[in-house]
C-alpha cells in the first residue's frame, strides 16, 4: 500500500510540475504564432510562401480525414522504426559491453557511419528492399540507432561496481550479471535514447515516404507543394511535431517510472 500512494504521489508531483514546465512553453508558442500570423498577413508575404497560422489550422480542420488516414501510416512506421532501433541497437550495445575487442573494433565504425547522409541511403534502401513498409522502417531504425546504442551502452557501463561485487561473491554467471544487474539497470537509458530518436525518427519517415511511397504524411507534403496547397503541408507538419512530442513525453514518464522503480528497488 505503501508503494503505491507513493507512485501515486510521485504521478501527482509529475502531473503538476509538468503542467508548471508547459506553461512558458505554451506563452512563448501562442507569442510566437502572434507574431508569425501578424508577419504573414500584413508583411506582404505570399500566403503560397508561408501561410499564415490561422491558415495552418484551417487546413487541419478541413484536411482532418485525409491527415488522419495518413498519420496512421506514418506513425506506425515511426512506432515499427524506433521498436527495431531499439531492439537491434540494445542488442549491439549489449555485444558491445560485453566484448572489448568488438568495442574496439566496431564503436569507431558505429560513429563514422553517423556522417553518411540519410538522403543517400533511402532511394539505395528502397532500390534494394521495394517500395513496401520494410525500406521505411529500416530508414527509420538506421536514423534512430545511434542515440540507443551510445545511451544503452552507458547504462551498461554506469552500473554500480558495489552491485556487480556482491553478485560476483555469489559466484553469479556473467550472463547473470548482466540479466538481473546490468539490463534493468541500463533500460531507463535505453528509454533515453528513444526519446532523442523520436524527433529524428520524424524527419526519417518524411525522407522515406519522398523516397518511395503512395501514402503518409510525407507523401502527403510532396503532393501539396507542387499543387501550391502549402497550407496543407504545414498542416501535415504540425501534425508530426505534435506526435513527436506526445510520443517524446510517453516515453519520458516511461523512463521517470522505470528509473524510480529501480531506485525503490534498491531502498
Amino acid at each position: 500500500m505503501r508503494v503505491e500512494r507513493d507512485a501515486a504521489a510521485l504521478g501527482d508531483g509529475e502531473g503538476s510540475a509538468g503542467r508548471r514546465r508547459a506553461a512558458p512553453a505554451l506563452l512563448l508558442l501562442a507569442a510566437l504564432l502572434g507574431a508569425w500570423e501578424l508577419y504573414a498577413r500584413a508583411g506582404g508575404v505570399d500566403e503560397l510562401v508561408l501561410p499564415a497560422p490561422s491558415a495552418i489550422g484551417e487546413a487541419l480542420w478541413t484536411d482532418r480525414g485525409l491527415l488522419a488516414e495518413n498519420f496512421l501510416v506514418t506513425a506506425t512506421e515511426i512506432a515499427g522504426g524506433i521498436a527495431l532501433a531499439l531492439a537491434l541497437g540494445g542488442a549491439l550495445a549489449v555485444a558491445l559491453h560485453v566484448s572489448r575487442p568488438l568495442r574496439g573494433t566496431l564503436y569507431p565504425l558505429l560513429v563514422a557511419s553517423q556522417a553518411i547522409p540519410i538522403v543517400i541511403l533511402a532511394p539505395l534502401l528502397v532500390i534494394w528492399l521495394g517500395f513496401g513498409v520494410l525500406p521505411k522502417l529500416a530508414i527509420i531504425a538506421l536514423v534512430c540507432f545511434f542515440p540507443v546504442v551510445v545511451t544503452t551502452l552507458d547504462g551498461l557501463r554506469a552500473v554500480d561496481p558495489d552491485q556487480r561485487k556482491l553478485l560476483r561473491t555469489m559466484d553469479a554467471s556473467r550472463t547473470a550479471l548482466l540479466r538481473f544487474v546490468e539490463l534493468p539497470a541500463a533500460a531507463p537509458a535505453a528509454l533515453s535514447g528513444a526519446r532523442i530518436a523520436v524527433a529524428v525518427a520524424v524527419v526519417g519517415a518524411v525522407f522515406a515516404e519522398y523516397a518511395g511511397s503512395s501514402e503518409g504524411l510525407g507523401h502527403l507534403m510532396l503532393q501539396a507543394v507542387p499543387q501550391l496547397d502549402t497550407a496543407r503541408a504545414w498542416a501535415a507538419v504540425v501534425v508530426l511535431a505534435a506526435f513527436a512530442v506526445i510520443l517524446f513525453t510517453a516515453l519520458g514518464a516511461l523512463e521517470r517510472r522505470l528509473t524510480y522503480n529501480a531506485g525503490g528497488s534498491h531502498s
